[in-house]
């Protein structure tokens, strides 16, 4: 029997054998990013918050891109971090400690954005059903039926409203 000898295999790309075995500080450098983004993130909800309070709603949707672009990548260096979450608590669990600190400021600020953001959007509808109220009260005529009682409006008395969604 003829054994061929085994070929060498190919060596693994730089970031995948970066990515496969971390060393401590790609995850110290992974931490120090989610912390950076995390700042910059929670600088731009804050700014939206207070322009939101203030009525000044077009301000705040103009921060929406530089918002996008953060949140994206949040998201990227949690799910990094995520998959180095072993190695962190075993190299560095005060990192972890302050990162989870960090993040719990985070969490409640968020809370408070989605909190003013879900007020304004309350307010915003109130406003346009109570347009909407108003405008179907006028345009439905006052007729009374043969035994008094007030007349029901047909489907051609009620015209809906239109919204323009542009600022």
């Amino acid at each position: 029997m003829n054994q061929r000898p085994q070929q060498p295999r190919p060596a693994a790309s730089a970031s995948a054998a970066r990515s496969a075995t971390s060393t401590p500080p790609d995850v110290a450098r992974l931490a120090n990013e989610l912390t950076e983004v995390m700042s910059g993130l929670l600088a731009v909800i804050e700014q939206e918050t207070e322009f939101v309070r203030a009525g000044k709603i077009r301000e705040g949707m103009r921060l929406e891109p530089q918002k996008s672009e953060l949140s994206r990548r949040y998201m990227l260096a949690v799910e990094h971090l995520k998959s180095m979450q072993k190695m962190l608590s075993q190299t560095d669990p005060e990192l972890l400690a302050t990162l989870r600190r960090h993040h719990e400021t985070f969490r409640a600020m968020l809370q408070v954005n989605l909190t003013v953001l879900a007020t304004a959007h309350a307010v915003s509808e109130g406003i346009v059903r109570g347009v909407n109220a108003e405008v179907q009260r006028r345009n439905i005529p006052n007729t009374y039926t043969a035994s008094g009682q007030r007349a029901t409006p047909g489907p051609r008395n009620m015209t809906p409203i239109a919204i323009s969604r542009t600022l």
